[in-house]
């Protein structure tokens, strides 16, 4: 992951390139102060103030650059962005405007996964000054969480399974004199019967386990983030098509959301006892897989019947859920890949949120907006309960009808939260099919700051 801490410095006065922001109504007007000449060489790079453009102009023996945004008196996360992409090393400061939101663009846009191969004819660090100081260090926090996410979704399941995933807790732990249990083995099957279940089949190298991760004091509000960590999805014995396959790497992209979320709210400082629960396996096929028409035990004593063995996230979840209400938290999370259904109705780039409050989901609805990290809600219909439905057990894990998929896997979920706990569920995509400025193709997190300023609003008065 990229070191963002160099990336963003206090403004001294020290020499700096200056960056001019317009948009194509101010730039005309913008333009009259600059020579013929400048003029020139901004029509030769066809700048003419449109969003996410990058000029260079000459000064002289020095030059200045200007970026086109959609409204220079109001920047967003992803105005600066561009910029940072493009601009050669060197440091920078804006020449009329406040940095704003858009601090944490700068920094993501110079994130590079680089673990496998050295980028080819790198450049060096884009430095931004900024009078806005005490931004600073949430920027950089906020964006090494963002990046923190995407490093783990990027590796492949073979360097990041239950075992790396613990290590990402155990270092998270140490990093903020944190308390972390692991459970696997013969306790994992007795405490975690369906995380077991799920998990056994790669037992050999790749065995599962569930980490629990605990920070704050005792007498502080309880809360509970919770994110699926399934490194590998084959679909079990209902085995996905290879294309279906090909991207599985992400189906841990919950429990990377729900670690790089416990350390902004770590990092922060905020005032409650935080509960981690990061339940990893892969979902492998051998001859001890789970099977369709199986009946599992779970942690809360409800039986499931498996209808399709790759509705598996829901099952790990089931059991952390259950052992996170068992705190009596007043606020649980969880982030989850688990279903195609959210993506077709909602694309990549807006999460599915299922809520069991109104003004929770109005909080994190909220927050998305603020903080450019859209989140999209969708319904828990009671009505569509029954049809998980099962003719031998307590529940199904699939419903039979390709119906409302993302808010059936919410209800089931719903049923191992514990009673009148303020719970929100988020079905992400947790990765980006094209790039964007700011947002590389690749692993992405999508509702990590919606999420920690809506807690951060609620337990550090913000």
């Amino acid at each position: 992951m990229s070191d963002f801490a160099e990336l963003i410095q206090p403004d001294r006065d020290q020499d700096a390139i200056p960056i001019h922001l317009v948009n194509s109504d101010t730039f005309d007007d913008w333009a009259k102060g600059l020579s013929s000449g400048q003029r020139a060489a901004l029509k030769a790079q066809k700048f003419d103030g449109g969003g996410y453009q990058v000029g260079i102009v000459p000064d002289g023996d020095k030059w200045f650059a200007v970026g086109g945004v959609a409204d220079p008196e109001e920047l967003s996360s992803w105005c600066l962005a561009k910029l940072s992409e493009t601009l050669p090393e060197g440091t920078y400061r804006l020449a009329k405007h406040s940095t704003g939101p858009a601090l944490y663009g700068w920094l993501t846009a110079q994130y590079r996964f680089t673990r496998y191969r050295e980028e080819e004819n790198p450049v060096g660090p884009r430095v931004l000054l900024t009078k806005e100081v005490k931004k600073i260090d949430r920027a950089v926090a906020e964006a090494s969480a963002d990046c923190l996410v995407r490093d783990l979704v990027n590796t492949p399941a073979e360097d990041m399974g239950p075992a790396a995933l613990e290590a990402e807790c155990e270092k998270l732990a140490k990093t903020h004199s944190a308390q972390l249990k692991v459970t696997k083995g013969d306790a994992l099957e007795t405490d975690y019967p369906m995380v077991h279940a799920v998990g056994r089949a790669a037992t050999r190298h790749h065995a599962p386990r569930i980490m629990h991760l605990t920070w704050g004091k005792e007498s502080d509000p309880v809360i509970a983030v919770v994110g699926k960590g399934v490194c590998f999805d084959s679909g079990g014995l209902d085995v996905k098509s290879a294309a279906g396959m090909k991207l599985m790497k992400k189906d841990m992209g919950g429990a990377a959301h729900a670690i790089a979320l416990a350390g902004l709210i770590m990092n922060a400082g905020l005032k409650v006892r935080l509960h981690l629960f990061v339940p990893a396996v892969e979902n492998a096929i051998s001859s001890n897989s789970f099977r369709p028409g199986d009946v599992l035990k779970t942690r809360k004593g409800l039986t499931v019947e498996i209808g399709n063995t790759d509705a598996e996230g829901r099952l790990i979840l089931g059991d952390a859920l259950t052992r996170a209400s068992e705190e009596e938290p007043e606020f649980v999370i969880d982030f989850a890949t688990l279903t195609g259904a959210a993506r077709v109705a909602l694309g990549p780039d807006l999460p599915a949120l299922m809520t069991r409050r109104d003004e929770t989901a109005d909080e994190l609805i909220a927050a998305g907006k603020d903080n450019d990290d859209e989140v999209w809600r969708l319904p828990l219909p009671e009505a569509y309960r029954e049809w998980l439905k099962s003719d031998i057990a307590d529940i199904n894990n699939a419903h039979g009808n390709a119906f409302a998929g993302a808010s059936v896997a919410g209800l089931f979920l719903d049923r191992f939260v514990g009673d009148d706990i303020d719970w929100a569920h988020f079905d992400t995509f947790a990765w980006r099919p094209t790039a964007k400025p700011g947002r590389s193709k690749g692993g992405a997190s999508y509702g990590l700051r919606a999420a920690f300023h809506m807690i951060s609003a609620r337990y550090a008065g913000e």
